[in-house]
């Protein structure tokens, strides 16, 4: 089995504090074969606040000086996660305009700016009602996101059900969710499964069923680790899903194209 985590952060992600290094001898330690950074660049602050532009030298900096270490032992691949990328296009075109980018995972991380552009981190779910409305500002935000070419796969499609202690259902939103994969699916693009590390696994089976039967091809694993514990949870368990899903191949990628590996 060939085994990735494509859903990573290191020291140049705002909630992040370890070196690429240290992730990357995670990786090792956890049998991985492949390894993808994707530090967070969002265009809008955890409060709203808009975001213009991205640092892209100690990425680049960070990403020469550690992936020729791990040559033979380790693939490593430069990503990004890219948070509200459809807010303003004009940014996004000029952020992702880099030769050395292999994969950007699209994110939904926040309210939309008409609703203050809180992250879903810091809302409040007294209730139901309250969850839902998230939701509802979530996907509407993800459809928009969905239809640009501003990513390579939609991230973490349950993101908001981390923090909300109700107990919440998807159906509702199944049609919305057709619409959003089948707009993936028709561009080339994929969803991932973001193990949450380790912590969300069979919460993916349906999700994964419903992006199938839209047509939709392209499956990344990740474990979202900010730290090194977290490299690698769930991605073995997540493979097993995927094929149970009925996909016959995971992604990865390579300066922006997919390459697909036999379960």
């Amino acid at each position: 089995m060939y085994l990735t985590d494509y859903h990573t952060h290191t020291k140049l992600s705002p909630d992040g504090s370890v070196p690429l290094a240290d992730m990357a001898d995670a990786a090792v330690a956890a049998g991985l074969n492949e390894l993808c950074v994707t530090d967070h660049c969002d265009l809008l602050e955890l409060y709203g606040e808009p975001v213009d532009h991205y640092d892209w030298p100690p990425a680049l900096e960070q990403y020469a000086a550690v992936a020729p270490r791990y040559a033979g032992k380790l693939t490593i691949r430069l990503g990004l996660e890219f948070g509200m990328a459809h807010l303003n296009p004009e940014v996004s075109r000029a952020i992702l305009d880099r030769p050395e980018l292999d994969f950007v995972l699209g994110s939904i991380h926040n309210l939309c700016p008409e609703k203050g552009g809180t992250d879903f981190y810091y809302v409040d779910y007294p209730d139901p009602a309250a969850c839902y409305a998230a939701l509802d500002d979530y996907f509407s935000s993800m459809a928009k996101l969905a239809v640009t070419d501003f990513y390579d796969v939609l991230s973490h499609i349950i993101y908001p059900l981390r923090y909300m202690d109700h107990p919440i259902s998807l159906d509702r939103y199944h049609d919305v969710l057709d619409g959003i994969f089948r707009a993936a699916a028709e561009r080339g693009r994929g969803i991932e499964i973001n193990t949450w590390r380790g912590r969300t696994l069979k919460e993916w089976l349906p999700v994964l069923k419903q992006f199938k039967a839209c047509g939709g091809e392209i499956v990344t694993i990740g474990s979202d680790a900010h730290t090194t514990d977290g490299v690698g949870k769930g991605c073995e368990q997540a493979c097993q899903l995927l094929a149970e899903a009925g996909f016959r191949y995971l992604a990865t990628y390579e300066k922006r194209k997919p390459v697909f590996h036999t379960l």
